[in-house]
């Protein structure tokens, strides 16, 4: 089965019921995109959990070594990991019951894409988390 984005109203759906990102590949220099994505997610409310096996501490943040280190429940896992380096953490997210699999703008990953898919997790790949935020979320999070 080909890999299908989900609509802008899944995305705002998502987006919306989220709480804690779990971020891979998460660098602890302020001038790399995914500091500069995840500081601005934080800002909006989101917890943000530091996935970078060689840092301490992220964002204030307390890093995990791995997806399966993380003590506790992930709604997104977001990557900024190349595509080809995609597949494995696809495989840790649904082993740790994220409930959704998110590939930054430019990650595109058909086989990560099958096994989130398979394991019961939304994808999403090639798109911002927090461009997709800004846009459907302008007011900022509501908690419902």
């Amino acid at each position: 089965m080909a890999y299908q984005q989900p609509s802008r109203d899944e995305i705002k759906r998502i987006l919306e019921q989220s709480e804690t990102i779990a971020v891979v590949g998460l660098s602890d220099k302020p001038d790399r995109t995914s500091y500069m994505v995840s500081e601005a997610m934080k800002s909006k409310g989101y917890r943000i959990v530091p996935v970078n096996p060689n840092a301490e501490q992220i964002l204030g943040e307390k890093c995990y070594a791995s997806l399966k280190d993380i003590p506790f429940p992930v709604d997104i896992v977001n990557v900024f990991r190349r595509s080809e380096h995609c597949p494995p953490v696809a495989e840790e997210a649904v082993a740790i019951g994220a409930k959704v699999l998110w590939l930054q703008l430019g990650v595109i990953s058909e086989e990560s894409a099958r096994i989130a898919s398979e394991g019961g997790l939304e994808v999403i790949m090639d798109r911002c988390i927090k461009v997709e935020d800004s846009i459907l979320l302008p007011g900022g999070k509501s908690k419902s």
